[in-house]
Protein backbone atom coordinates (compact mmCIF):
# COMPACT_ATOMS: atom_id res chain seq x y z
CA UNK A 1 0.00 0.00 0.00
CA UNK A 2 2.52 2.46 0.90
CA UNK A 3 4.00 1.97 -2.53
CA UNK A 4 0.62 2.51 -4.58
CA UNK A 5 0.34 5.59 -2.17
CA UNK A 6 4.01 6.82 -3.58
CA UNK A 7 2.61 6.46 -7.16
CA UNK A 8 -0.90 8.62 -5.96
CA UNK A 9 1.49 11.04 -4.06
CA UNK A 10 4.00 11.59 -7.22
CA UNK A 11 0.43 12.61 -9.34
CA UNK A 12 -0.83 15.32 -6.54
CA UNK A 13 0.67 18.98 -7.13
CA UNK A 14 3.90 19.86 -6.42
CA UNK A 15 4.11 21.68 -2.71
CA UNK A 16 0.88 19.53 -1.80
CA UNK A 17 2.21 18.82 1.71
CA UNK A 18 3.35 22.50 2.92
CA UNK A 19 -0.49 23.42 0.97
CA UNK A 20 -2.13 21.48 4.52
CA UNK A 21 0.17 24.08 7.06
CA UNK A 22 -0.93 27.48 4.81
CA UNK A 23 -4.44 26.48 4.37
CA UNK A 24 -4.80 25.56 8.42
CA UNK A 25 -5.71 21.87 7.65
CA UNK A 26 -2.88 20.99 9.49
CA UNK A 27 -2.37 22.98 12.52
CA UNK A 28 -1.14 20.46 15.13
CA UNK A 29 -0.16 17.26 14.38
CA UNK A 30 -2.00 15.10 17.35
CA UNK A 31 -2.72 11.74 16.03
CA UNK A 32 -2.39 13.08 12.24
CA UNK A 33 1.52 13.35 11.90
CA UNK A 34 1.74 15.06 8.47
CA UNK A 35 -0.15 16.03 5.83
CA UNK A 36 -0.01 12.56 3.91
CA UNK A 37 -1.47 10.95 6.63
CA UNK A 38 -4.34 13.13 6.86
CA UNK A 39 -4.70 12.70 2.73
CA UNK A 40 -5.19 9.12 3.41
CA UNK A 41 -7.42 9.11 5.84
CA UNK A 42 -9.98 11.85 4.18
CA UNK A 43 -9.57 9.32 0.83
CA UNK A 44 -10.29 6.29 3.26
CA UNK A 45 -13.89 8.06 3.81
CA UNK A 46 -14.67 9.91 0.80
CA UNK A 47 -12.94 7.72 -2.31
CA UNK A 48 -13.28 4.21 -0.63
CA UNK A 49 -16.68 4.95 0.63
CA UNK A 50 -16.33 3.83 3.93
CA UNK A 51 -18.54 5.56 6.99
CA UNK A 52 -16.11 7.44 9.39
CA UNK A 53 -16.48 4.35 11.57
CA UNK A 54 -15.06 2.01 8.76
CA UNK A 55 -12.10 4.43 8.03
CA UNK A 56 -10.70 5.22 10.75
CA UNK A 57 -10.97 1.45 12.17
CA UNK A 58 -9.41 0.49 8.62
CA UNK A 59 -6.72 3.36 9.72
CA UNK A 60 -6.02 1.71 12.87
CA UNK A 61 -5.80 -1.54 11.42
CA UNK A 62 -3.32 -0.63 8.67
CA UNK A 63 -1.04 1.00 11.74
CA UNK A 64 -1.49 4.53 9.73
CA UNK A 65 -3.36 6.59 12.38
CA UNK A 66 -5.63 5.99 15.53
CA UNK A 67 -8.22 8.61 15.71
CA UNK A 68 -12.01 8.69 16.11
CA UNK A 69 -14.32 9.08 13.82
CA UNK A 70 -15.79 12.48 15.61
CA UNK A 71 -11.60 13.44 15.44
CA UNK A 72 -12.20 12.51 11.61
CA UNK A 73 -14.90 14.59 10.77
CA UNK A 74 -13.66 17.76 12.26
CA UNK A 75 -10.32 17.20 10.16
CA UNK A 76 -12.44 16.68 7.04
CA UNK A 77 -14.23 20.03 8.34
CA UNK A 78 -11.17 21.95 8.28
CA UNK A 79 -9.44 20.39 5.38
CA UNK A 80 -12.14 22.27 2.70
CA UNK A 81 -9.40 25.29 1.54
CA UNK A 82 -6.64 22.70 1.58
CA UNK A 83 -9.11 19.91 -0.53
CA UNK A 84 -9.55 23.20 -2.91
CA UNK A 85 -6.49 24.06 -3.79
CA UNK A 86 -5.72 20.77 -4.69
CA UNK A 87 -8.40 20.58 -6.64
CA UNK A 88 -7.74 23.63 -8.11
CA UNK A 89 -4.27 23.03 -9.10
CA UNK A 90 -4.96 19.95 -10.52
CA UNK A 91 -8.01 21.68 -12.27
CA UNK A 92 -5.84 23.64 -14.44
CA UNK A 93 -3.81 21.07 -15.29
CA UNK A 94 -6.42 18.80 -16.61
CA UNK A 95 -7.99 21.92 -18.50
CA UNK A 96 -5.14 22.97 -19.94
CA UNK A 97 -5.69 21.74 -23.65
CA UNK A 98 -9.23 23.30 -23.34
CA UNK A 99 -9.50 26.18 -26.21
CA UNK A 100 -9.84 29.09 -23.53
CA UNK A 101 -9.49 31.46 -26.57
CA UNK A 102 -13.16 31.73 -26.37
CA UNK A 103 -13.12 33.17 -23.15
CA UNK A 104 -13.82 37.30 -23.47
CA UNK A 105 -11.11 39.23 -22.02
CA UNK A 106 -11.92 40.15 -18.09
CA UNK A 107 -14.41 37.52 -17.66
CA UNK A 108 -14.39 34.66 -14.56
CA UNK A 109 -15.82 31.80 -15.96
CA UNK A 110 -18.45 29.34 -13.67
CA UNK A 111 -20.85 27.07 -14.89
CA UNK A 112 -23.75 26.68 -12.60
CA UNK A 113 -25.73 23.13 -11.79
CA UNK A 114 -28.02 21.07 -9.40
CA UNK A 115 -28.19 17.42 -9.27
CA UNK A 116 -30.71 15.58 -6.66
CA UNK A 117 -28.56 13.24 -4.13
CA UNK A 118 -29.93 10.73 -1.52
CA UNK A 119 -28.55 9.59 2.05
CA UNK A 120 -27.47 6.79 2.44
CA UNK A 121 -29.93 3.87 3.21
CA UNK A 122 -33.26 3.22 2.65
CA UNK A 123 -34.72 6.95 3.99
CA UNK A 124 -36.64 7.50 0.93
CA UNK A 125 -35.35 11.47 1.70
CA UNK A 126 -33.81 13.19 -1.50
CA UNK A 127 -31.75 16.22 -1.08
CA UNK A 128 -30.77 18.80 -4.30
CA UNK A 129 -27.07 20.00 -4.21
CA UNK A 130 -26.95 22.88 -5.86
CA UNK A 131 -23.05 23.38 -6.95
CA UNK A 132 -21.34 26.49 -8.92
CA UNK A 133 -17.75 25.34 -10.51
CA UNK A 134 -15.33 27.84 -11.42
CA UNK A 135 -13.46 26.88 -14.86
CA UNK A 136 -10.91 25.97 -16.16
CA UNK A 137 -9.72 25.01 -12.22
CA UNK A 138 -12.58 23.25 -11.95
CA UNK A 139 -13.40 24.13 -7.88
CA UNK A 140 -16.27 24.10 -6.01
CA UNK A 141 -16.46 27.95 -5.50
CA UNK A 142 -20.36 27.48 -3.89
CA UNK A 143 -22.18 24.90 -2.48
CA UNK A 144 -25.94 24.91 -1.19
CA UNK A 145 -27.96 21.55 0.05
CA UNK A 146 -31.56 22.08 -0.11
CA UNK A 147 -34.46 19.72 0.12
CA UNK A 148 -35.93 17.69 -3.44
CA UNK A 149 -38.23 20.70 -4.03
CA UNK A 150 -35.53 23.63 -4.02
CA UNK A 151 -35.91 25.42 -7.27
CA UNK A 152 -32.61 26.27 -9.76
CA UNK A 153 -32.47 29.89 -9.82
CA UNK A 154 -29.48 32.08 -10.57
CA UNK A 155 -30.25 33.65 -7.03
CA UNK A 156 -29.05 31.08 -4.58
CA UNK A 157 -25.29 32.07 -6.20
CA UNK A 158 -23.67 34.69 -5.02
CA UNK A 159 -22.30 37.15 -7.92
CA UNK A 160 -19.31 39.39 -8.75
CA UNK A 161 -19.14 42.02 -11.59
CA UNK A 162 -17.75 40.24 -14.83
CA UNK A 163 -18.76 36.62 -13.86
CA UNK A 164 -19.86 34.50 -16.96
CA UNK A 165 -22.29 32.15 -15.84
CA UNK A 166 -22.76 28.82 -17.95
CA UNK A 167 -26.23 27.24 -16.91
CA UNK A 168 -28.81 24.41 -18.33
CA UNK A 169 -31.96 25.67 -19.49
CA UNK A 170 -33.52 24.59 -16.02
CA UNK A 171 -32.35 28.35 -15.24
CA UNK A 172 -33.69 29.97 -17.61
CA UNK A 173 -36.25 32.18 -16.02
CA UNK A 174 -36.80 36.08 -16.66
CA UNK A 175 -35.63 36.80 -12.81
CA UNK A 176 -32.80 34.80 -12.83
CA UNK A 177 -31.30 36.59 -16.26
CA UNK A 178 -32.22 39.66 -14.14
CA UNK A 179 -30.18 39.07 -11.11
CA UNK A 180 -27.66 38.31 -13.08
CA UNK A 181 -27.03 41.43 -15.32
CA UNK A 182 -28.26 43.88 -12.49
CA UNK A 183 -24.74 41.88 -10.32
CA UNK A 184 -22.53 43.18 -13.47
CA UNK A 185 -23.06 38.97 -14.39
CA UNK A 186 -23.82 37.92 -18.06
CA UNK A 187 -25.33 34.04 -18.92
CA UNK A 188 -24.81 31.82 -21.66
CA UNK A 189 -27.96 28.99 -21.21
CA UNK A 190 -30.26 27.03 -22.90
CA UNK A 191 -33.52 28.85 -24.02
CA UNK A 192 -36.26 27.16 -22.47
CA UNK A 193 -39.73 27.67 -24.71
CA UNK A 194 -41.96 27.50 -21.87
CA UNK A 195 -40.72 29.54 -19.20
CA UNK A 196 -38.50 32.22 -21.44
CA UNK A 197 -41.20 33.53 -24.51
CA UNK A 198 -38.99 35.90 -26.53
CA UNK A 199 -40.18 38.84 -28.00
CA UNK A 200 -38.56 41.32 -31.75
CA UNK A 201 -36.64 44.80 -30.70
CA UNK A 202 -40.10 46.09 -32.03
CA UNK A 203 -41.73 44.50 -28.93
CA UNK A 204 -43.90 41.63 -31.34
CA UNK A 205 -43.63 38.07 -30.23
CA UNK A 206 -41.03 35.95 -31.57
CA UNK A 207 -41.80 33.34 -33.86
CA UNK A 208 -38.52 31.15 -32.84
CA UNK A 209 -39.72 27.87 -34.69
CA UNK A 210 -40.03 30.10 -38.24
CA UNK A 211 -37.46 32.28 -37.27
CA UNK A 212 -35.28 28.67 -37.36
CA UNK A 213 -36.89 27.38 -40.30
CA UNK A 214 -34.37 30.26 -42.14
CA UNK A 215 -31.04 28.98 -41.24
CA UNK A 216 -29.76 27.21 -44.22
CA UNK A 217 -26.77 24.45 -43.62
CA UNK A 218 -24.85 24.11 -40.36
CA UNK A 219 -23.70 28.10 -40.19
CA UNK A 220 -24.53 29.19 -36.95
CA UNK A 221 -27.04 32.73 -36.60
CA UNK A 222 -28.14 34.84 -34.34
CA UNK A 223 -31.57 37.19 -33.57
CA UNK A 224 -31.52 39.71 -31.44
CA UNK A 225 -34.45 38.89 -29.07
CA UNK A 226 -36.07 40.80 -25.86
CA UNK A 227 -37.53 39.51 -23.08
CA UNK A 228 -40.11 40.38 -20.02
CA UNK A 229 -39.62 41.50 -17.04
CA UNK A 230 -42.81 42.93 -15.73
CA UNK A 231 -43.78 45.37 -18.25
CA UNK A 232 -40.26 46.06 -19.58
CA UNK A 233 -38.65 44.28 -22.31
CA UNK A 234 -34.61 42.97 -21.76
CA UNK A 235 -32.39 42.70 -24.42
CA UNK A 236 -30.95 39.15 -25.11
CA UNK A 237 -29.10 37.51 -27.96
CA UNK A 238 -30.55 34.32 -29.46
CA UNK A 239 -27.71 32.26 -30.96
CA UNK A 240 -28.83 29.33 -32.78
CA UNK A 241 -26.97 25.95 -34.42
CA UNK A 242 -28.58 23.63 -36.83
CA UNK A 243 -27.71 20.19 -34.88
CA UNK A 244 -26.28 16.96 -37.06
CA UNK A 245 -28.97 13.95 -37.91
CA UNK A 246 -27.77 12.15 -35.36
CA UNK A 247 -27.44 15.03 -32.48
CA UNK A 248 -30.91 15.89 -33.58
CA UNK A 249 -32.53 12.40 -33.05
CA UNK A 250 -30.88 11.50 -30.02
CA UNK A 251 -32.45 15.35 -28.78
CA UNK A 252 -35.80 13.57 -29.98
CA UNK A 253 -35.52 10.83 -28.48
CA UNK A 254 -34.93 12.35 -24.82
CA UNK A 255 -37.85 14.85 -25.45
CA UNK A 256 -40.29 11.69 -26.28
CA UNK A 257 -39.03 10.12 -22.97
CA UNK A 258 -39.45 12.89 -20.89
CA UNK A 259 -42.96 13.12 -22.29
CA UNK A 260 -43.54 9.71 -21.49
CA UNK A 261 -42.35 9.88 -17.79
CA UNK A 262 -44.46 13.33 -17.35
CA UNK A 263 -47.69 11.61 -19.15
CA UNK A 264 -47.61 14.02 -21.79
CA UNK A 265 -47.77 14.18 -25.91
CA UNK A 266 -44.76 16.28 -26.95
CA UNK A 267 -45.82 18.21 -29.67
CA UNK A 268 -45.02 18.39 -33.47
CA UNK A 269 -43.80 22.34 -32.58
CA UNK A 270 -41.36 21.01 -30.23
CA UNK A 271 -40.22 18.17 -31.51
CA UNK A 272 -39.14 20.03 -34.80
CA UNK A 273 -37.21 22.62 -32.64
CA UNK A 274 -35.07 19.72 -31.47
CA UNK A 275 -33.75 20.23 -34.95
CA UNK A 276 -31.52 23.48 -33.29
CA UNK A 277 -29.46 24.55 -30.61
CA UNK A 278 -31.02 27.30 -29.07
CA UNK A 279 -28.76 29.29 -26.65
CA UNK A 280 -29.77 32.70 -24.88
CA UNK A 281 -26.65 34.79 -23.39
CA UNK A 282 -26.74 38.09 -22.36
CA UNK A 283 -22.67 38.79 -23.62
CA UNK A 284 -22.68 42.05 -25.49
CA UNK A 285 -21.88 41.73 -29.11
CA UNK A 286 -18.82 43.24 -29.17
CA UNK A 287 -17.50 40.98 -26.55
CA UNK A 288 -18.22 37.81 -28.33
CA UNK A 289 -19.25 36.43 -31.69
CA UNK A 290 -21.97 34.06 -32.34
CA UNK A 291 -19.68 30.74 -32.81
CA UNK A 292 -17.79 31.87 -29.45
CA UNK A 293 -21.28 31.72 -27.36
CA UNK A 294 -22.13 28.44 -28.82
CA UNK A 295 -18.16 27.36 -27.96
CA UNK A 296 -18.79 28.41 -24.37
CA UNK A 297 -21.94 26.38 -23.30
CA UNK A 298 -19.89 23.46 -24.80
CA UNK A 299 -17.70 23.95 -21.66
CA UNK A 300 -20.63 23.63 -19.37
CA UNK A 301 -21.66 20.13 -21.15
CA UNK A 302 -18.01 18.96 -20.19
CA UNK A 303 -18.54 19.78 -16.73
CA UNK A 304 -21.67 18.06 -16.86
CA UNK A 305 -20.22 15.47 -17.55
CA UNK A 306 -17.06 14.75 -14.78
CA UNK A 307 -20.43 14.99 -12.88
CA UNK A 308 -22.06 12.02 -14.46
CA UNK A 309 -18.95 10.48 -13.70
CA UNK A 310 -18.52 11.72 -10.38
CA UNK A 311 -22.38 9.92 -9.76
CA UNK A 312 -21.61 6.90 -11.33
CA UNK A 313 -17.92 5.71 -10.39
CA UNK A 314 -17.59 7.46 -6.84
CA UNK A 315 -21.29 7.65 -5.68
CA UNK A 316 -21.02 11.63 -5.48
CA UNK A 317 -25.25 10.73 -4.95
CA UNK A 318 -24.40 9.67 -1.01
CA UNK A 319 -23.68 12.28 0.21
CA UNK A 320 -23.54 12.82 3.76
CA UNK A 321 -25.56 15.62 5.57
CA UNK A 322 -23.65 16.62 8.70
CA UNK A 323 -23.51 20.17 7.75
CA UNK A 324 -22.71 22.37 5.02
CA UNK A 325 -18.87 22.87 5.67
CA UNK A 326 -18.35 19.35 6.19
CA UNK A 327 -20.66 18.40 2.86
CA UNK A 328 -18.72 21.04 0.84
CA UNK A 329 -15.02 19.51 2.06
CA UNK A 330 -16.58 16.07 0.92
CA UNK A 331 -17.82 17.00 -2.28
CA UNK A 332 -14.61 18.61 -2.85
CA UNK A 333 -12.63 15.45 -1.88
CA UNK A 334 -14.57 13.74 -4.30
CA UNK A 335 -13.83 16.27 -6.96
CA UNK A 336 -10.10 15.44 -5.95
CA UNK A 337 -10.81 11.91 -6.54
CA UNK A 338 -12.22 12.25 -9.90
CA UNK A 339 -9.37 14.22 -11.28
CA UNK A 340 -6.59 11.86 -9.74
CA UNK A 341 -8.16 8.88 -11.41
CA UNK A 342 -8.21 10.46 -14.71
CA UNK A 343 -4.46 11.15 -14.25
CA UNK A 344 -3.60 8.17 -13.71
CA UNK A 345 -6.11 6.69 -17.07
CA UNK A 346 -3.79 9.16 -18.82
CA UNK A 347 -0.14 7.51 -16.71
CA UNK A 348 -1.89 4.24 -18.18
CA UNK A 349 -1.98 4.86 -21.95
CA UNK A 350 1.97 5.27 -21.60
CA UNK A 351 2.60 2.20 -19.71
CA UNK A 352 5.96 1.44 -18.39
CA UNK A 353 7.15 -1.44 -17.97
CA UNK A 354 8.72 -0.91 -14.83
CA UNK A 355 6.01 0.11 -13.19
CA UNK A 356 6.77 3.72 -12.55
CA UNK A 357 7.26 6.89 -14.39
CA UNK A 358 11.03 7.15 -14.45
CA UNK A 359 10.68 11.22 -13.81
CA UNK A 360 9.25 10.69 -10.42
CA UNK A 361 11.50 8.75 -8.74
CA UNK A 362 13.78 11.53 -6.86
CA UNK A 363 10.37 12.36 -5.40
CA UNK A 364 9.55 9.19 -3.78
CA UNK A 365 10.01 8.10 -0.25
CA UNK A 366 12.62 5.59 0.77
CA UNK A 367 9.79 2.81 1.44
CA UNK A 368 9.80 2.35 -2.44
CA UNK A 369 13.04 1.61 -2.33
CA UNK A 370 12.56 -1.51 -0.17
CA UNK A 371 10.68 -2.77 -1.99
CA UNK A 372 12.86 -2.41 -5.00
CA UNK A 373 15.71 -3.29 -4.10
CA UNK A 374 14.27 -6.34 -2.25
CA UNK A 375 13.80 -7.95 -5.65
CA UNK A 376 17.76 -7.61 -6.46
CA UNK A 377 19.40 -6.84 -3.41
CA UNK A 378 22.69 -6.26 -5.65
CA UNK A 379 21.11 -2.91 -6.11
CA UNK A 380 21.35 -0.63 -3.41
CA UNK A 381 18.54 2.23 -3.05
CA UNK A 382 19.24 5.74 -4.82
CA UNK A 383 19.00 7.57 -1.64
CA UNK A 384 22.66 6.25 -1.25
CA UNK A 385 24.51 9.28 -1.62
CA UNK A 386 27.19 7.64 -3.19
CA UNK A 387 25.07 6.75 -6.46
CA UNK A 388 24.35 9.87 -8.85
CA UNK A 389 20.63 10.35 -9.87
CA UNK A 390 21.56 8.78 -13.42
CA UNK A 391 23.07 5.96 -11.32
CA UNK A 392 19.96 5.43 -8.96
CA UNK A 393 17.81 5.21 -12.15
CA UNK A 394 19.48 2.89 -14.16
CA UNK A 395 19.86 0.24 -11.15
CA UNK A 396 15.62 0.93 -10.23
CA UNK A 397 15.22 0.42 -14.11
CA UNK A 398 17.56 -2.95 -14.50
CA UNK A 399 16.24 -3.91 -10.76
CA UNK A 400 12.39 -3.87 -12.00
CA UNK A 401 13.62 -5.08 -15.24
CA UNK A 402 15.16 -8.14 -13.59
CA UNK A 403 12.38 -8.87 -11.78
CA UNK A 404 10.05 -8.74 -14.71
CA UNK A 405 12.26 -11.37 -16.15
CA UNK A 406 12.40 -13.57 -13.11
CA UNK A 407 8.10 -14.18 -13.41
CA UNK A 408 7.93 -13.98 -16.73
CA UNK A 409 6.59 -10.80 -17.94
CA UNK A 410 9.85 -9.87 -19.80
CA UNK A 411 11.22 -9.96 -23.41
CA UNK A 412 14.98 -11.11 -24.39
CA UNK A 413 15.05 -8.65 -26.30
CA UNK A 414 14.13 -6.00 -22.98
CA UNK A 415 17.10 -3.60 -22.21
CA UNK A 416 18.42 -4.26 -18.80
Amino acid sequence: MDEDWQIIASLLPKGWQELAHSTGALRRSRKVPNAEVLLRLIFLHVAAGLSLRQAVARAKEQGLAQISDVALLKRLRGAGEWLRELTTRMGAEAWAEVRWSVLPAGYRLRAVDASTVQEPGATGTDWRIHYSLSLPSLYCDHLELTDAHGAEKLERFPLQPRDLLLADRGYCHPRSLHYATEGGAACVMRWHSSSLPLWRPNARALDVLAAVRSLRGYRPREFPVRYRLGKELRPARLCVLRRSAHAAQQERAQAQESARRKQYRASPQNLELCDYLLIISTLPPEEATTAQVLELYRLRWQVELAFKRLKSLLQVGHLPKYDPESSRSWLQAKLLTALLVERLLLEAELFSPWGFSLADLESLEPSFWKHVTACSPSFPAPCDPRLSARQGRACAAASASAHGRAEGRASESEPC
